[in-house]
């Protein structure tokens, strides 16, 4: 038997009305056996059998579907009710009632979600009076009772798979994140690691600046797998983790930041203003990120010749950061989805960079309830970061200590 008409007789075998349905339709119409059949093009199997005169048909018994009505009604989706064979018209000459000895008949298509299952039927070796009883209404209303099963059924069964490849993804989510810490971090660690000792071994002029340029592109390449990281975790985790925290003192940590990156870009000049004088519930290494991330973003995009203005307050409850240089504007139609991924990136196909570093900035700034805007025209770009000084008890992760 085909695995999907077995499936087809256990849908009907759990619904545990069936019987009673059935008993119900024996009571109410006097016939001696009724029947939920499934009906494809090719076969009629028995799912649900009441037999009181021994029909001799059991559940998963098949009859030969040309030989039945059942196939009309599935080709025609209308009900088939007949009072007395020898007295009706259509089907006073139709071979079937012939050839399994009944002379009252009934049927109506069973349907869910807009499909043709099968049909509950019934029938006896004497006349019955069907067509001017109940009898059609009651058949209608349980068939409909037996697909809306059906229905409810199928979409229990979806609905569990759904959860189960949700289950699978989220593993192979966290399988992914994991192989890219370790198998991109690690190399570029044993990279790092040799820099450092050359630092220390006397080189001439050109292997220092190959070293240095070797230790910029680590850095270089450790901010990338960060970004790839957070896309990762953002995108397949379902959002964007921090843990928020009493900092006392932001400072130290935003001024490292820029100490970093002033070393890393001599040539770059940052003005920095850093006015912070309340405790902040913050996520202070996502900060220093996000930071990072626009004072790059303006290093790559800004004017060469022209200082990198940093800001950073508190201010009526909250803590604002603004990030400017001069140059180009931001073309007003790559606004619309410049905290996109790879949005940047596509823009200037040709400029270094994934395009995730803004992105992983508005990510950062909605994890704290807090925004990222930009505003850009022909005298500067400005990326303005605002957040609560004080985050709700649920965000905030009791601290160790007083700072960050």
């Amino acid at each position: 038997m085909a695995q999907s008409i077995e499936s087809d007789i256990e849908a009907i075998g759990v619904i545990d009305a069936i019987p009673k349905l059935l008993e119900v339709v024996c009571r109410a119409t006097g016939m001696g056996f009724a029947a939920v059949a499934r009906v494809t093009e090719d076969r009629w199997v028995a799912c649900a059998v009441r037999d009181e005169i021994d029909f001799g048909l059991a559940v998963g018994g098949e009859l030969l579907v040309k030989t039945t009505i059942c196939d009309a009604i599935r080709a025609s989706g209308q009900a088939v009710i007949i009072d007395d064979v020898a007295e009706d018209a259509d089907f006073r000459g139709h071979p079937t009632p012939a050839m399994y000895g009944f002379k009252s008949y009934i049927s109506v298509p069973i349907v869910h979600d807009g499909q043709f299952f099968g049909t509950l039927c019934a029938i006896d070796p004497r006349p019955a009076r069907l067509k001017a009883s109940t009898a059609p209404a009651l058949f209608e209303l349980f068939a409909e009772l037996i697909g809306a099963h059906l229905a409810a059924r199928e979409r229990l069964a979806q609905s569990q798979e759904a959860l189960l490849n949700q289950r699978e993804a989220a593993e192979l989510r966290e399988q992914f994140i994991a192989v890219m810490g370790h198998d991109l971090r690690n190399p570029l660690a044993s990279v790092d690691a040799a820099a450092r000792l050359l630092q220390k071994t006397p080189l001439n002029a050109r292997a220092q600046m190959l070293v240095h340029t070797m230790q910029r592109s680590v850095q270089r390449m450790a901010g990338l797998i960060d970004n790839v990281l957070d896309l990762a975790r953002g995108r397949l985790g379902g959002g964007f983790e921090i843990e928020r925290r009493r900092t006392l003192d932001l400072r130290p940590a935003l001024q490292q930041v820029i100490d970093e990156l002033q070393l890393a870009h001599p040539q770059r000049r940052i003005e920095a203003s850093l006015q912070i004088d309340a405790p902040i519930d913050c996520d202070g290494r996502r900060i220093a990120q996000l930071v990072s991330n626009l004072l790059a973003n303006a290093m790559t995009h800004g004017s060469q010749d022209a200082p990198i203005r940093l800001q950073a307050r508190t201010t009526d409850g909250a803590f604002e950061l603004a990030v400017a240089n001069s140059g180009d504007p931001i073309p007003e139609a790559a606004m619309q989805r410049l905290f996109q991924p790879f949005a940047r990136a596509a823009l200037r196909p040709h400029q270094q960079g994934l395009g995730l570093g803004l992105y992983i900035c508005a990510e950062i700034a909605r994890a704290h309830h807090g925004t990222l805007e930009v505003a850009s025209d022909a005298e500067e770009t400005r990326f303005t970061f605002r957040m609560p000084l004080v985050a709700t008890g649920s965000d905030l992760v009791p601290a160790l200590t007083g700072s960050a």
